[in-house]
């Protein structure tokens, strides 16, 4: 598998469900509505810590018992597969012991899966809590689009109403395959996409002197960013701005607009500011009311390297 093919993250052919068994109930109604507009094939995978599959023996004395512990994990899971091939769509449950995150990347190469689908959980503060150690981990962990589904997204309820794709941009240039990605999940959904750009308050750019709204620079770039973009994948594409938190302003245009899915790109950032930093995509991911796709940005090159590299090839 290619792990940057555009086309297989629009169209995936496998998509890999993430569940700790807790969340299948929330989780799989998404992923039942994404095999059935894409025609993937379904892979339940549950990562089973080694203390999960401690017993005790009549004595009392405990003992590792992994394979009756993978047994039932993969029983619990066997319903909802059992649920994918009534609709037509390939199933396979999959349980396997270790390090869930590594479990997890591992299992995206021997699947060849194009998307991940995972839950996210709110239980904290601290900017690392608000999806979870897993989720987050994943998000920096693989060059797939992850779709996460949190504790407030529901399925829209209306499905004749227009479809809208929020993509939330940075207008970096490391953005743009995250825009390109929108956009052709909006394409293949009939849906309008729509880009938002987030500035500061509108007091603090006032009081620097620059031009807010549609009279900023950023509104300009923005504009351009959605006609190249509506261009490339032939779909209706509105440009918005807004200022503020941009958490907050995320998820009150997705909440507004009824978006059906919302994309983010994430920059790799150190665990060290994972840690002390308060990311914007962590809260959109732990609140939003609709699915989350992230992307994970391309670092950008520094400009000794760009010499060095252009130097190289001369």
């Amino acid at each position: 598998m290619r792990e940057s093919d555009p086309h297989r993250w629009t169209h995936p052919a496998t998509i890999l469900v993430a569940t700790d068994l807790s969340d299948l109930d929330h989780l799989m109604p998404f992923a039942l509505e994404q095999a059935v507009e894409t025609g993937a094939r379904l892979i339940l995978l549950h990562v089973l810590s080694a203390s999960a599959s401690i017993t005790a023996d009549a004595a009392g004395m405990p003992y590792y018992d992994t394979g009756g512990a993978l047994e039932i994990s993969e029983q619990m899971m066997r319903p909802w597969c059992d649920l994918a091939f009534k609709r037509g769509i390939r199933c396979d449950a999959v349980a396997r012991e270790g390090h869930a995150t590594q479990q997890i990347v591992a299992a995206t190469r021997q699947f060849h899966a194009d998307r991940v689908l995972l839950g996210t959980r709110s239980r904290g503060k601290i900017s690392k809590l608000l999806i979870g150690s897993v989720a987050e981990q994943v998000l920096r962990s693989v060059n797939l689009p992850v779709i996460t589904v949190g504790p407030e997204a529901h399925l829209l309820a209306d499905k004749g109403a227009e479809r809208v794709v929020l993509h939330a941009t940075t207008l970096r240039e490391t953005s743009r395959p995250s825009a390109a990605l929108a956009c052709q999940i909006a394409a293949s959904q009939k849906a309008r996409l729509v880009l938002l750009h987030v500035l500061p308050p509108i007091p603090d750019m006032e009081h620097k002197g620059l031009p807010t709204g549609i009279d900023s620079a950023a509104m300009q770039d923005l504009r351009l960013l959605a006609a190249k973009t509506a261009v490339d994948c032939c779909t209706a594409v509105e440009a918005l701005i807004a200022h503020g938190n941009p958490a907050i302003e995320i998820l009150a245009t997705a909440q507004e607009r009824h978006a059906g899915l919302i994309v983010l790109g994430a920059t790799p950032r150190s665990a060290f500011e994972n840690l002390t930093r308060d990311r914007t995509v962590y809260r959109v991911l732990a609140h939003a009311r609709c699915p989350v796709l992230t992307l994970r940005e391309p670092q950008a090159m520094p400009e000794q390297a760009r010499v060095e590299l252009a130097a190289a090839h001369q």
